[in-house]
């Protein structure tokens, strides 16, 4: 049996690495072995380190969560992979579990929290919190966008007319207008504003970084 087990930390902010580290580090046989704060990094940390469970933000740079943990679990089907993100849509919520991650949690949550989760997960269990469960949920009441659709919303939280979303990427004003139709039924929303203001809400699209 085990006398302890490996932690990898990927987070952008070194603050919230180090909150992590002081938390695990009052549990014996949790051992925090490696740190990153992009995906890439995380991908090589996990391939050397070989952690029993990593704790993962998803909004980071040069490589993202969501991409950080599909390749991870492509390489490694038995990872076991803990969310910990201030992202609470249901698209974001939906992308990392269907990327692979066993469990979600939002940085709001209390640090008393993050032991247990990750002891969930060091079990095989997943941890889906009652709050992360309602979000999915109403996920699952909704249609979904399309691919082209959620292009079509990303260059609207740009700002782009339909004659520049069609020239974009190569299609008519007719079919752009004909796509925002279906966009406005789906969010169940009047206006183009109001799109915006939902996609965001809801993890379909982000404002890019600057």
């Amino acid at each position: 049996m085990k006398t302890s087990f490996k932690i990898l930390v990927v987070d952008d902010h070194f603050v919230v690495r180090a909150g992590l580290r002081d938390i695990l580090h009052h549990e014996p046989d949790l051992l925090v072995v490696g740190e990153a704060s992009n995906g890439h990094e995380a991908v090589e940390a996990f391939s050397r380190l070989l952690p029993d469970v990593t704790v993962m933000d998803l909004r980071m740079p040069v490589c993202g969560g969501v991409e950080a943990i599909r390749l991870i679990r492509g390489k490694h089907p038995e990872a076991r992979i803990l969310v910990l993100s201030s992202f609470d849509g249901d698209e974001d919520i939906h992308a990392a579990l269907a990327a692979g991650a066993m469990g979600y949690m939002l940085k709001h949550s209390s640090g008393d929290q993050i032991t247990p989760a990750v002891r969930a997960l060091l079990k095989g269990k997943r941890w889906i919190p009652s709050e992360i469960a309602s979000h999915l949920a109403s996920r699952e009441r909704g249609e979904i966008l399309s691919e082209r659709e959620r292009e079509i919303v990303r260059l609207l939280v740009l700002g782009e007319a339909n004659k520049q979303i069609g020239s974009a990427l190569g299609i008519t004003e007719l079919t752009v207008k004909s796509h925002m139709k279906n966009i406005l039924a789906k969010l169940q929303v009047r206006d183009r504003t109001e799109a915006v203001t939902v996609a965001l809400r809801r993890g379909i699209v982000h404002l890019p970084d600057v």
